[in-house]
């Protein structure tokens, strides 16, 4: 399905999230570990009451089996948002990789990638 910019599924709650990207990447800025962003931001959830699951374990299934290795997403806010974190030079094809791959074995409809290794803050936003 095709969305406009201006209009996509859980468009409130993605902003919620970004908005508190947003404010980490302000107090923190760049060039620390992603974990203590991932820190942060979970701090962040906490405060404001947003639900999520941090590291959450996918299984994945082939044929009749589960396979012996997991995905783990950074983050699943909201039961349907993906949330991965990086903290590097530029956001490359592999995130969007990743994103794409907890996205079909999670079946959350969208997913956000945020980057705080520039100067600002960048965010992707992937939509199935």
């Amino acid at each position: 399905m095709n969305y406009s910019e201006k209009e996509y599924p859980l468009q409130n709650e993605c902003y919620q999230i970004i908005g508190i990207c947003m404010e980490v990447h302000r107090i923190l800025g760049k060039g620390l570990l992603e974990i203590v962003y991932k820190d942060a931001i979970e701090y962040e959830f906490n405060n404001k009451k947003i639900p999520y699951e941090r590291e959450k374990k996918y299984e994945v299934g082939y044929k009749e089996i589960i396979l012996p290795h997991y995905f783990f997403a950074d983050f699943v806010v909201f039961d349907n948002i993906i949330l991965e974190v990086k903290a590097q030079k530029g956001i490359v094809d592999e995130h969007y990789s990743w994103a794409l791959n907890y996205l079909a074995i999670s079946k959350c409809p969208i997913g956000l990638i945020v980057n705080f290794g520039e100067k600002s803050l960048i965010t992707k936003r992937i939509i199935l």
